[in-house]
């Protein structure tokens, strides 16, 4: 369930709850689990001692790097991007604004050293901006959004290649979400 903040035509899109706790348990959570491998390991009172050791070791490095990465993610009420809908809407980020009508692209990139997913918008000034999620956003939600929120005000060649991008059948399905049937220019 994503949270959604509406006042006057801004849209503040935060992560959910559900993400939160989520993202908190498979950073944080396996960090700890494998600071209490080592522990039990050390005592030497298991014929797998040596294991929960050598694992220990071989993974701690690699949950304590994906827990500094989502920190700044996981403070409560952090808001990830800002919508202002209408004819001259924008997308606000930490990193940009961007005219709603200047999309030429919109896809989510999952980064390979963090494994953070990434909102990334192209615009016609061939400027590349990405807007970190933290995880916190799902595919489904994310096409929600842009679908909902982005797609009425995006150009005519912009909404083509989100057509052929979004999956309507599973958003009906899935979300119980209907396009509205626009008029546009």
């Amino acid at each position: 369930m994503l949270n959604v903040q509406k006042n006057n035509e801004a849209i503040k899109i935060k992560g959910s709850k559900l993400m939160y706790v989520w993202m908190f348990l498979a950073t944080a959570g396996f960090l700890i689990a494998c600071l209490y491998m080592i522990i039990h390991g050390l005592k030497f009172d298991s014929k797998y001692s040596l294991f929960y050791i050598v694992g220990g070791f071989i993974f701690t490095p690699f949950y304590l790097y994906l827990t500094l990465w989502h920190l700044p993610g996981l403070r409560p009420g952090k808001v990830l991007l800002t919508i202002v809908s209408g004819e001259n809407g924008t997308v606000i980020s930490k990193k940009g604004t961007v005219l709603i009508r200047n999309i030429r692209n919109i896809h989510m990139v999952r980064n390979p050293l963090n494994l953070i997913n990434d909102i990334v918008i192209e615009t016609f000034d061939d400027k590349k901006i990405k807007i970190r999620t933290y995880n916190l956003i799902g595919d489904l939600h994310y096409e929600l959004i842009v679908d909902k929120y982005i797609f009425p005000y995006m150009t005519e060649n912009a909404r083509k290649v989100w057509d052929r991008k979004v999956n309507l059948e599973e958003l009906s399905k899935v979300a119980k979400y209907e396009r509205q049937e626009q008029k546009f220019d």
